[in-house]
Formats: structure tokens, sequence, C-alpha cells
């Protein structure tokens, strides 16, 4: 089998294909800017266009753009709903669902992962998409966790805005110690590792 046969045969399209009730967990993860949400909602419309039953969660947080839609950068939407928390996730999904969406996982709790590994286990494919990094340049819990166990693991990369390599952190540009400050463009921007200060929002709080 030639290396271009066996990279489609382990393919979550492939998989889809071949595989219809083993689930798996898909996870996009990368910079702010980078187009994360963007491929969460293009594998949702594929599912929803193929006629799969499609069920898409945000946290509750996250109202920046829509309460009802995940909302890219480059305004593009699909509806979804709200939840609190990764159990209340896991309880709002129906059990006929057969792909389960959910967008900024590092905001959901530590059971995200435990979440994720039981809806899998019950047949459905599960895509999630978020930062894999704080505005420290740390590991953004439960995303190391969740790309630990999952089977595909796509990397964004956004546009350093600064000299124009690709970028994989997120710069705050505003003082703030908080871990967790929800925000879009202004509060943020993209930054290679070259250009990317961790100390320009301050020093973090000392617990």
């Amino acid at each position: 089998m030639s290396d271009r046969s066996s990279e489609l045969t382990n393919s979550p399209t492939h998989q889809i294909a071949t595989s219809r009730h083993r689930g798996w967990i898909e996870v996009i993860t990368g910079s702010m800017f980078s187009g994360k949400s963007e491929e969460l909602i293009r594998r949702l419309r594929r599912a929803q266009i193929a006629r799969q039953r499609v069920q898409i969660f945000k946290p509750l947080i996250d109202n920046r753009f829509s309460e009802r839609h995940i909302v890219s950068h480059s305004e593009m939407r699909i509806e979804s709903e709200n939840v609190r928390n990764s159990d209340e996730l896991v309880q709002h999904v129906h059990d006929d669902t057969e792909v389960v969406g959910i967008d900024e996982g590092q905001f959901f709790d530590a059971n995200l992962p435990a979440a994720c590994n039981t809806l899998a286990s019950q047949g459905k494919r599960v895509i999630v998409a978020g930062l894999d990094q704080d505005y420290l340049g740390r590991p953004f819990e439960p995303m190391p966790q969740l790309l630990a166990i999952a089977e595909y693991i796509t990397k964004t990369l956004a546009i350093c805005v600064v000299c124009g390599d690709p970028a994989n952190h997120t710069q705050r540009l505003v003082a703030s110690s908080d871990r967790v400050l929800v925000g879009a463009s202004g509060l943020y921007e993209a930054r290679c590792r070259h250009c990317f200060d961790p100390h320009l929002a301050g020093e973090p709080e000392k617990r």
C-alpha cells in the first residue's frame, strides 16, 4: 500500500465510510485566529449534509458572538447548545446522535476527556476544538489530556501579526492575571514563538 493510500485509510473521513458504529475522538487545536472553529464547522456541516444526526455544544461562558451559535472569526456560524459543564453535555446528548461537536474545549472542566471517552464508547464521533496553550504559553487543561486520548489530531496555525511567520501562540494584549479572559480582537492576537511575549499581560498571581 502506498503512503498516500495509507494516509487516506487512516483518515476520519475513511473511518466514517467504513465504520459507522464505532466511535472515536477528533481534536482540532492551535492558537486563536488559526481557524479551529472554521474547521469544526466544516466537519459538522459535512456530517449534516450526509444526513447524520449531529448535536453541537459550547460552554455557557462563551457568548462573544452569539448565545445560540458557534461563530468563527471569519463569521462562519452553526447552531449550537450552551452547557455549563461536561456532565451536562453528556446528559444532553441524544441516544441516536451520531456526531457530537464541541467548541472552546479549554473552557470546560477537567471531566471533559472522560465525557468524550464516554460518548466515543457509545459509538459516537466526537469532534472537539480548543486552545492548546493559555496566554502564558502553558498547556491549557483539559486540552492536553484530551489530545492524549484522541484518535485524530489537527494542529492549526495562525499568521503572526508582527512578522508574518506561522503563529502558534495567543498573545494577550491587556494586563490581566486571569487565566480565562473571554475576548477576541483587541484583547488577543496571534504571535509566532519569536514575537510572543508572555509577560506583556503582566505576571500571573502566585497561589
